[in-house]
């Protein structure tokens, strides 16, 4: 198998492919997602083209790539994680049907897979009541210099001030982040860095993913955590797989997709470091104690898809806010 990043592929200047071959847009950790896509190409006998997405872009970069290729597609399968994202180039008539069975969205006219989610997530370095309530209060005090959040232009966080936005109203929002800030909020470059600065004590709360949270754990700092909840409810962001309209290699496509939505898949995935949620059909006893409470959790997320029309709205913002 021939093993190369769809970039190098690109750059060379070379237009011919392996007939069984795929470019794959990864915005997954390679760590995790390598094995994966290996293992199907192996078992299909095809070659195999990835681009992973950078930590600095968090996925959004491949998001623009795929709208910026829409009439000369290049990618075969985009595999995403964070589904905000996905929605938007569904949006955009970017993604093909699906004729796979596992998980398909249906009431997003068929057009990608959902499977392997993770939680927004609220941490601590000591006990103390992280519930929706308890948060609020610690963002309404008048010192937020011990509080970070990664920037909101981005990846999951993104996604929660979308969330923000849909239930206060973006004026709101606004007005509440920019008081956040003035009063020491630190908003720092990603989710990994809010965890660091918990774990290190030099910050008392932090918001995150549920992935982040536990790679901080097995490192040996004690984190506390409960979900993100906003009007009561969870946001759970799954992976998400989708066909490209106008791939070169449709059944091949096709096939992978189903690949990454299968039990095996979202079992390896619970099973890895970053303890995603399988949210298809697995036998919960396949499931560690751990997974087992961040599903139930899932289980009482928002439907983040639906949160693409404010999505615009709250990125056009940001984008001003960021690039001033």
């Amino acid at each position: 198998m021939k093993w190369a990043a769809v970039s190098g592929l690109l750059a060379s200047g070379c237009h011919s492919r392996p007939e069984r071959s795929l470019i794959v847009y990864c915005a997954h950790d390679s760590l995790y997602a390598a094995p994966i896509l290996e293992e199907f190409a192996l078992r299909k006998d095809c070659a195999m083209y990835v681009k992973y997405d950078t930590e600095a872009s968090k996925s959004l970069g491949l998001v623009s790539r795929l709208l910026s290729e829409k009439d000369q597609p290049q990618c075969d399968v985009f595999w995403n994680n964070e589904a905000l994202g996905t929605a938007a180039l569904a949006a955009a008539d970017i993604l093909a049907e699906l004729g796979v069975p596992q998980q398909v969205e249906e009431d997003h006219s068929r057009r990608w897979v959902s499977f392997g989610g993770r939680l927004r997530c609220v941490i601590s370095g000591r006990k103390r009541s992280l519930e929706e309530g308890a948060v609020s209060s610690f963002l309404d005090q008048d010192d937020l210099s011990r509080c970070c959040i990664a920037k909101p232009m981005f990846g999951t966080t993104l996604t929660q001030y979308c969330a923000w936005a849909e239930s206060w109203g973006l004026p709101t929002l606004m007005k509440r982040h920019q008081s956040w800030v003035a009063k020491g909020l630190r908003v720092v470059e990603g989710n990994a860095q809010v965890k660091d600065l918990v774990a290190a004590g030099a910050c008392e709360l932090g918001f995150t993913d549920t992935d982040d949270l536990f790679v901080g754990r097995d490192s040996g700092s004690e984190l506390f955590f409960e979900p993100v909840r906003i009007g009561g409810k969870t946001i759970c962001i799954p992976n998400t797989a989708a066909v490209i309209r106008g791939a070169a290699r449709p059944d091949l496509a096709q096939q992978l997709v189903a690949h990454l939505s299968s039990a095996n898949v979202e079992l390896e995935l619970s099973r890895s470091p970053a303890r995603q949620i399988p949210l298809g059909v697995v036998d919960p006893v396949t499931l560690s104690d751990e997974v087992r409470a961040l599903r139930s959790w899932a289980e009482e997320s928002i439907d983040v898809a639906a949160l693409l029309e404010i999505r615009s709205e709250v990125l056009q913002w940001l984008r001003r806010v960021y690039s001033s």
